[in-house]
């Protein structure tokens, strides 16, 4: 039986690209972008899903936590409540299926000591303040299932509503689970038999049992376990996805999904496609204009009415106004009309710019309670397409509604930006290594006329010194593609944004 969520499937294209300095995949529905997914290249890519085989480097009882040395620039921190008791150097016998179960009654100096060595898994990146977060509870991601190997439970995707399917699915893999380990069936899995699930989670404790071995044979701190790339790993998290087409920009990363999809989901791979089009996939369908969209505070209506974004230390506010829409009848209709449609783009956005944490939105007033129940039920109908977890806290009369929703990986804000040295961190701009990809992106659209042309670029000091430094591979790749040689210059007068290109 099909949960609900698919039995008014939404129209969804995906896209993929990928160069060598960064991947990109954007998810549209009903030709609307609602998620940006963005992997830079191997040295600072995200963490979240990678196992290490750390070593605790401090207990910190006072916090309840402990910093664990997992092999980057900055320990990663561990809860105590994320702990799993009797772990046991390099988590072999202590974190092998049907072992240790999860406590939170221990203080963390008694779980554990200074010098320890464990598994850990990154379940949220570093901040610029603060290091990976990571618990011991390690997931293993399949196809319909989640495997939690430390943990003995049954649990189902909350997108499966239906009740009957629900206990089904409870019933199907309590029945078939191994004693000692635990699973969470995803969305994928609602209408599946027992033999699909059977099948997935031998090839998933295989996994496990493997990672297990090959754990042991390494010295702390060291990387266990990397996840899929993105391009993989957005369409394993999406299957469930009614899918019009998924368009990738190369051959290569194409059959790389290809053969992903022909061992899980045979149906789609007609689906995948590769662009051919001279311009890339996000300029073609739109992406690049949501992207900088996401750079701006403010987001108007169809209305006229506007919404405003401001992430703060502690929260994001997000203020609804009515803007220059005045309505046509009365100033309740007028505010009603603006909250609705408010509602569904402050759902798009939390998705497409992965807002998360405490997330305060100050709706417009409304004098009649109807109204206020009629604007929270659209917004958290909105907010169920979006596949982090999320609360909503009910609409006080004043139209303030709390949310928190996970959070995981960089949102894209921070991914693109960093701290505005203009007005001393009081915004953002975009990062050095943003702003050189949009100097390839604008040099490689116009090739045509810039091919066995010497050119000179104009970019502020800090950009150029960049292209000549940790960004060189972006300057050496355009002069290789253009075949011609590109003299940087450095003004700086020029807007760390801003430059310019002159043929030579």
């Amino acid at each position: 039986m099909p949960d609900s969520a698919s039995e008014h499937p939404l129209s969804s294209v995906l896209l993929i690209e990928s160069d060598p300095h960064r991947a990109r995949a954007a998810l549209l529905e009903e030709d609307r972008v609602v998620e940006i997914l963005i992997e830079l290249r191997a040295g600072r890519a995200g963490v979240v899903g990678n196992i290490f085989k750390g070593r605790v480097a401090r207990v910190v009882p006072g916090i309840q936590a402990a910093f664990v040395d997992i092999g980057l620039e900055r320990n990663a921190f561990l809860y105590a409540g994320d702990v799993i008791e009797e772990q046991e150097t390099a988590g072999v016998e202590s974190t092998a299926p049907g072992s240790p179960q999860a406590v939170d009654q221990k203080p963390i100096e008694e779980l554990l000591t200074a010098g320890q060595e464990l598994l850990v898994q990154a379940v949220k990146d570093p901040l610029p303040n603060k290091g990976t977060r990571v618990t011991t509870h390690i997931t293993l991601p399949g196809r319909l299932l989640v495997l939690l190997p430390t943990v003995s439970k049954v649990g189902v995707s909350r997108r499966i509503e239906d009740e009957g399917e629900r206990q089904r699915l409870e019933e199907l893999l309590t029945e078939h689970l191994p004693a000692g380990g635990g699973v969470i069936v995803r969305t994928a899995g609602a209408g599946r038999e027992a033999d699909e699930f059977i099948r997935e989670l031998e090839r998933l404790r295989a996994e496990w049992e493997g990672l297990i071995e090959k754990s042991r044979s390494m010295s702390a701190p060291a990387v266990v376990h990397r996840e899929e790339e993105l391009a993989i790993r957005v369409v394993r998290d999406l299957l469930e996805t009614h899918f019009e087409a998924i368009w990738v920009s190369d051959a290569e990363t194409a059959e790389r999904i290809r053969s992903f999809l022909a061992a899980w989901e045979p149906e789609l791979v007609d689906k995948v496609r590769v662009s051919d089009a001279p311009e890339n996939l996000f300029e073609r369908f739109g992406v690049e204009d949501e992207i900088e969209a996401t750079l701006r505070h403010k987001v108007w209506l169809d209305s006229g009415g506007h919404i405003a974004i401001h992430p703060t230390e502690a929260l994001v506010a997000i203020d609804v106004n009515t803007g220059r829409f005045v309505g046509e009848q009365d100033l309740e209709a007028t505010v009603l009309q603006t909250n609705l449609e408010a509602a569904r783009e402050v759902a798009r956005q939390i998705r497409l710019r992965d807002l998360s944490g405490i997330l305060v939105v100050d709706f417009i007033d409304m004098e009649v309670p109807e109204n206020r129940d009629a604007v929270l039920s659209a917004f958290e109908q909105e907010l169920q397409r979006d596949r982090a977890k999320s609360q909503v806290l009910g609409i006080s009369e004043f139209g303030l509604v709390q949310v928190t929703r996970k959070r995981g990986r960089q949102n894209l804000g921070r991914l693109m930006t960093q701290d505005c040295p203009y007005c001393r961190s009081r915004g953002r701009i975009k990062s050095l290594s943003t702003i050189c990809l949009d100097l390839r992106r604008e040099l490689l659209r116009g090739r045509s006329g810039f091919e066995g042309t010497p050119l000179v670029v104009r970019v502020h000091p800090e950009v150029g010194q960049a292209l000549v430094g940790a960004e060189r591979g972006v300057l050496e790749e355009i002069r290789e593609v253009l075949n011609t040689e590109i003299v940087i210059e450095q003004d700086s007068h020029l807007h760390h944004e801003a430059f310019e290109i002159e043929k030579g």
